[in-house]
């Protein structure tokens, strides 16, 4: 839908729903929505600017985040698209909001649905084939993800892991450990695309989720990994002492553990090790780790990122040296990642190239970050990435000391349409 603008090039409908609100400056407007948000979904950190209500109301109000979104219905009883804003492809309105108004709750129990089905299922016979039919699948759901990003994935892969937790109450024996074991696998994809979309409620249910039935499938690699499953959630959330905390619990035993899972354990510590300031510990750990890359050998179908991603380690390691403010190290890294990383995986590279410019505005190079931020704007409206804007916002961050400056009008031009209202 487009966007309704008057001769001036300004959206005239999020304008008079202002003054029908009596709401009558945009810092007024900016603080009644943010006082709003902040009461709807229990977050004193929800903020709106009047700096973001004025580009808002202005000729490219691009399209506000989930969380905005909602809080914008419960404020004037409509939708984005009905005040102006410039509809991006895939939007569905929630029309089962409209009569009730925005129950916060609702997505996560729309998750919690996906993997908890009560009650006894009626018997039936499960075919040992059926765990080799679900792992090839699981293949196809990760190269998926990679170009689709996930939005598009959710609903089918929760929904394959609840058809799996049916298979498992009627399941016996080894098919049923199978079963158990592809079934945390589910379970954690499901985690990371949450992860990804930007719901952390979400994402820290599924983690607990895949430890559940890793821990029930007695399978040490797994139990690992759905250790470090809950490291990255804790890695998003900032929290590098939880971060390490789980990771060496996944170390405690690593000679039990297949090289893969102890390199995943390795370089999740790493971030934890980078939030937490000690770069020693971060470049210890990803060598620790890259001393074992080459014995990587077994055919688990999950955890394959480190064969998958092109650069893995390079790529943890310029992540790490980001958060640790070393700018230049980050940047010379993530050029040298970016020239194996395919186009074809352009989430991966518009979060790399994210991360790159904010590595640039580190070492005081705001121009080369403006224009590595041109493409990933791009990419970023395109996959709907919620890791991406986090990453956008970090280096909008990273700018402010060229805020006033042409290079800072620039950025904020640029990323007005992806980072409204985060």
């Amino acid at each position: 839908m487009t966007h309704h603008t008057g001769s001036a090039g300004r959206n005239d409908a999020l304008r008079a729903a202002r003054l029908q609100q009596g709401w009558r400056s945009a810092e007024r407007a900016a603080e009644a929505l943010q006082l709003r948000g902040q009461q709807l979904l229990d977050d004193p950190h929800f903020t709106v600017s009047a700096r973001t209500w004025r580009r808002w109301e202005g000729s490219a109000p691009g399209w506000p985040s989930d969380e905005t979104a909602m809080v914008l219905h419960d404020a004037f009883n409509r939708w984005p698209e009905d005040l102006g804003f410039t509809t991006p492809p895939g939007w569905i309105r929630p029309e089962h909001h409209q009569d009730q108004g925005v129950n916060r709750r609702q997505p996560f129990v729309s998750v919690t649905a996906a993997a908890l089905v009560a009650g006894p299922v009626a018997p039936q016979h499960v075919d040992p084939a059926l765990i080799s039919y679900f792992q090839q699948q699981l293949e196809g759901h990760y190269r998926a993800d990679m170009f689709l990003g996930p939005h598009d994935l959710i609903g089918t892969v929760s929904a394959q892991y609840q058809l799996i937790d049916k298979l498992v109450r009627s399941a016996k024996g080894e098919t049923r450990r199978g079963l158990l074991r592809v079934g945390a696998a589910y379970a954690a994809l499901v985690g990371w695309l949450y992860q990804d979309a930007g719901d952390m409620n979400g994402a820290a249910f599924w983690r607990g989720v895949t430890q559940e039935i890793a821990m029930r499938s007695r399978d040490p690699h797994l139990i690992g990994y759905s250790l470090v499953n809950q490291a990255q959630v804790r890695t998003d959330l900032g929290d590098g002492h939880a971060v390490i905390d789980l990771c060496e619990a996944a170390l405690d035993d690593a000679a039990r553990l297949v090289p893969k899972v102890r390199i995943m354990a390795m370089q999740q510590q790493a971030h934890g090790a980078s939030l937490t300031g000690e770069r020693r510990a971060v470049d210890d750990l990803l060598d620790q780790a890259d001393r074992l890359l080459l014995r990587v050998d077994d055919d688990l179908p999950w955890g394959n990122a480190c064969r998958r991603t092109p650069g893995y380690l390079e790529v943890q390691r310029a992540t790490c040296y980001g958060r640790l403010g070393l700018g230049a190290e980050a940047g010379a890294l993530w050029s040298q990642v970016l020239t194996i990383v395919p186009e074809t995986a352009r989430r991966d590279r518009g979060v790399y190239m994210a991360r790159q410019a904010t590595a640039a505005a580190t070492a005081r190079e705001p121009d080369q970050a403006v224009e590595i931020a041109r493409s990933v704007a791009t990419i970023a409206v395109e996959t709907r990435s919620a890791r991406m804007r986090r990453e956008l916002v970090t280096l909008e961050r990273a700018m402010r000391p060229w805020h006033d400056a042409p290079v800072g009008r620039d950025l904020a031009e640029i990323l007005a349409p992806v980072t409204q209202g985060s």
